[in-house]
């Protein structure tokens, strides 16, 4: 992963931000990456089904916050080792949800949940007035059924007298 973050970065142009496919041992991943224009750059390797924006979103903080952290004489020549920067941790704990992370993948998220509720409300309201329709025609049916005893009952019964 770092060979590759370091040829993506090398082959990236200043003030530019791109995402490259890349095929692992198990399954594809993207690189993301965003070079700065004073040169400083930052890569993050995440799965297909994650938010390109929030990516650079991360990117874009984790970079700013570390420029203003480490002296710009450091960056060429540092290393994990050399350079203290520990808000790096916080960040990817953060960022680990991105619908926590991201206030429009919330947002997004909680659209798409209504969508669902809605959808199956109103399958829900179809399937009522399916029902509804049935009763309707099975009590004009009954009323019809009903005319026809009455008018039956009052034949039989016209033949009779009272005594």
């Amino acid at each position: 992963m770092t060979f590759t973050s370091q040829l993506i970065v090398e082959r990236s142009e200043k003030g530019s931000r791109s995402s490259v496919k890349e095929q692992g041992k198990t399954n594809e991943y993207l690189c993301h990456v965003y070079v700065r224009n004073d040169s400083l750059a930052g890569v993050v390797i995440a799965d297909a089904e994650y938010p390109q924006r929030v990516c650079f979103t991360l990117l874009e903080k984790v970079l700013e916050e570390f420029s203003t952290q480490v002296d710009r004489i450091d960056w060429p020549s540092g290393s994990p080792a050399t350079i203290q920067y520990n808000a790096l941790d916080s960040y990817l704990a953060k960022y680990q949800n991105p619908r926590e992370a991201d206030p429009m993948c919330k947002v997004q998220a909680e659209l798409d949940e209504t969508k669902i509720i809605l959808h199956n409300t109103m399958e829900s309201l179809l399937q009522r007035g399916e029902k509804l329709d049935d009763l309707v025609s099975k009590s004009e049916v009954l009323g019809s059924h009903s005319k026809a005893f009455y008018k039956t009952a009052r034949k039989q019964n016209s033949c009779c007298g009272v005594m």
